[in-house]
């Protein structure tokens, strides 16, 4: 049976005001209210609400179907202060019981590419705060705009995810379909869930420019080719109401999706379902893939000197924060991590989006600003201490950390070990002691030869051959007295 995973993207863009270089050192606050706010509103009226009440009647209507959602940390953030009714319908779909929520890198960032501990920390994160919001942990992951690589897969697979959600990106299937389950080629407990492009973007992408009917779209999935069961459905959710209108009428093809499937035999699935599936082989992905632009790769966001310059300068930093504890920084820091803030100085043609920078260089240089401050903050936190000194606490720390977690390995590999014994076979292997001292004791009589008790005893006859000389002493001087 052909199954179909829907995933929507919910995430938000923060905006940086602009920060001259006179205000470093004067002005610590980077972030442009009033457009954060302005943004926000606009997406949940025009898209947010809509969407979500119509999935949320989708559920109630059809318990069949199924959804999931990628959010990131800083976009629930931005949500719960400027528009807490989508927090209030992500809610309410969730107790559907119909729906899965996907973990991400707590900030949308990319410190996947950049240092391994700062990603680890901001995944578990993002992992407590699902579980504080919808009552589950995720069990499936998503990075930034579907990033992936193998280093990438088996650090993932490491913190315990079953799946990862990436792109079916043509450079590295080739002539594989990727309407199947596979793995990942350095551990292979981790499955790969591969996103259909054009599946995907006949929604997202064409909608408009090339309309289509929902019945024509499922028929395309029912007519793939027998064996080709998972198609993963991937895209943000401001499709619905901001990339293609609603007077379009997206909604109502979203809503027809349900009924039009039943007719054609194609069922759904929750991304955690499919990780159940068998896999039927690696995929290998020695370089980094994503879900942005013709290239499928990160040059929309590292591809020029001063995306590289920034992501240095950044990440040059990432071991300091992550030790300070001060929550400021931290907030900071995750929203500076931010992709777009990479993507707004982009210089590849076709990409107009800017937020409030009139060029590529514009954004750079505003960054750049507002990055010079923060690392001074980070800095003044360790009490003036040179980069040496608080590279060599950090290092200290970090080794600390690193023997902690090495002794938390053992004692779980020793753990699993212990796990692994049967007690109903512990069981039966407790009678075979008792018979070992029968057999023993039946030796002295089958060889009575060795005399062992008169062994022992012999010693116990010795102190009295030596009394005899005594006696015969006391004896010898009790004579002369008699006479």
């Amino acid at each position: 049976m052909k199954k179909i995973c829907l995933y929507f993207e919910i995430h938000q863009i923060i905006h940086l005001k602009r920060y001259r270089f006179f205000d470093i050192g004067r002005d610590h606050y980077y972030y442009d209210d009033y457009e954060n706010e302005r943004s926000i509103n606009d997406i949940a009226e025009r898209s947010y609400v809509p969407a979500l009440q119509t999935l949320i009647q989708m559920c109630k209507d059809h318990p069949e179907f199924r959804v999931a959602f990628s959010l990131s940390g800083c976009g629930l953030e931005q949500l719960e202060f400027h528009a807490p009714q989508v927090i209030d319908l992500l809610q309410e779909i969730n107790s559907t019981g119909q729906v899965e929520f996907l973990c991400e890198p707590y900030s949308h960032g990319l410190s996947s590419l950049a240092n391994e501990e700062s990603f680890a920390a901001e995944v578990k994160r993002m992992s407590d705060r699902i579980k504080e919001l919808f009552g589950k942990r995720p069990k499936v992951f998503r990075n930034s705009s579907l990033i992936y690589n193998d280093e990438i897969g088996a650090q993932v697979a490491a913190m315990g995810f079953k799946g990862i959600l990436t792109e079916g990106a043509k450079q590295v299937l080739g002539w594989k379909s990727p309407h199947y389950i596979y793995h990942c080629a350095t551990d292979p407990r981790l499955k790969l869930l591969l996103r259909d492009i054009n599946l995907s973007e006949d929604i997202t992408e064409r909608f408009t420019s090339n309309p289509i009917m929902a019945d024509q779209w499922l028929d395309w999935i029912a007519s793939t080719p027998e064996g080709e069961n998972f198609i993963n459905i991937f895209g943000e959710l401001v499709t619905f109401g901001i990339f293609h209108p609603l007077q379009s009428g997206i909604l109502e093809f979203l809503k027809a999706i349900p009924v039009l499937a039943k007719e054609r035999g194609i069922g759904f699935a929750l991304p955690s379902d499919l990780c159940e599936e068998k896999s039927v082989g690696a995929i290998e992905v020695p370089y980094n893939i994503s879900w942005v632009d013709e290239e499928r790769d990160t040059s929309c966001w590292l591809g020029n000197v001063m995306q590289r310059e920034a992501f240095n300068k950044l990440y040059s930093i990432a071991d300091r924060v992550r030790v300070c504890g001060d929550r400021r920084i931290q907030m900071d820091w995750d929203c500076l991590q931010a992709s777009n803030n990479f993507r707004f100085m982009t210089t590849k043609p076709g990409y107009q989006y800017r937020g409030i920078y009139d060029s590529p260089y514009d954004a750079f240089t505003n960054y750049m600003n507002i990055l010079g401050d923060f690392i001074s903050r980070v800095n003044n936190l360790y009490g003036g201490a040179d980069n040496e000194e608080i590279d060599g606490l950090i290092t200290m720390i970090k080794n600390q950390g690193d023997e902690l977690a090495a002794k938390d390995k053992e004692i779980e590999r020793l753990r699993k070990k212990l796990e692994k014994y049967n007690p109903t076979e512990l069981e039966e292997k407790k009678p075979e002691p008792k018979a070992a001292p029968a057999k023993k004791a039946a030796a002295p009589k089958k060889a009575p030869v060795k005399k062992a008790p008169a062994k022992k005893e012999a010693p116990k006859a010795e102190p009295a051959r030596k009394a005899e000389p005594a006696k015969k002493a006391l004896a010898k001087k009790a004579a002369p007295k008699k006479k």
